[in-house]
């Protein structure tokens, strides 16, 4: 029997409604068997500082640890101004510092994301991708989860109710188990 896949999910936004947010959620219901999904909360990462990367805060010394711990990673993004948010730079940026001490190095990592425009966060994922293969990371390049329109997908409750939403993120899900267990 296959060894359980440990993966590490994140959304790039700190709101408390986020979309992001409900498809990690989701992602948690919709998990294939032989996998674990742990979600991390960029809340209290502060400012990335150099002066402070050979010793840095508690938040960031956890987030590292579990990047470390995990399999892989799904990152949740959304799309500010035609890219990534700063939030989620900014965390990319901690755990990959001190250079020579790159958590996120030949971790298998799968995108998605969810906007109420047309173009469901394309434009940040592929920001996004450009900054996984920099860090040496595996990003899965299909099935793509692009999710537009998120308002009419995701109730008041923050459950994505979409069912062919719900659909493309547990393919996204098997395939990054495969693909984990691929690159072992």
């Amino acid at each position: 029997m296959a060894q359980t896949v440990r993966i590490l999910g994140f959304a790039g936004s700190l709101r408390k409604g986020s979309y992001n947010k409900a498809l990690l959620r989701a992602a948690g219901e919709l998990a294939p068997k032989g996998a674990e999904l742990r979600v991390f909360d960029l809340e209290g990462i502060p400012p990335f500082n150099e002066d402070l990367e050979s010793n840095p805060p508690a938040k960031v010394k956890d987030f590292k640890a579990e990047i470390k711990a995990a399999d892989a990673l799904l990152i949740a993004t959304p799309e500010y101004n035609f890219s990534m948010p700063g939030v989620l730079k900014n965390a990319i940026d901690w755990a990959s510092r001190p250079y020579g001490d790159n958590s996120f190095a030949d971790k298998p990592v799968a995108i998605m994301g969810a906007s109420v425009g047309i173009l469901g966060t394309a434009r940040a994922q592929y920001h996004l991708r450009q900054s996984c293969v920099f860090l040496n990371m595996h990003p899965l390049n299909q099935p793509e989860v692009l999710v537009a329109a998120a308002q009419d997908k995701i109730d008041s409750a923050g459950r994505l109710t979409d069912e062919k939403t719900r659909e493309k993120i547990a393919d996204l899900l098997t395939a990054l188990v495969a693909w984990t267990r691929r690159l072992k």
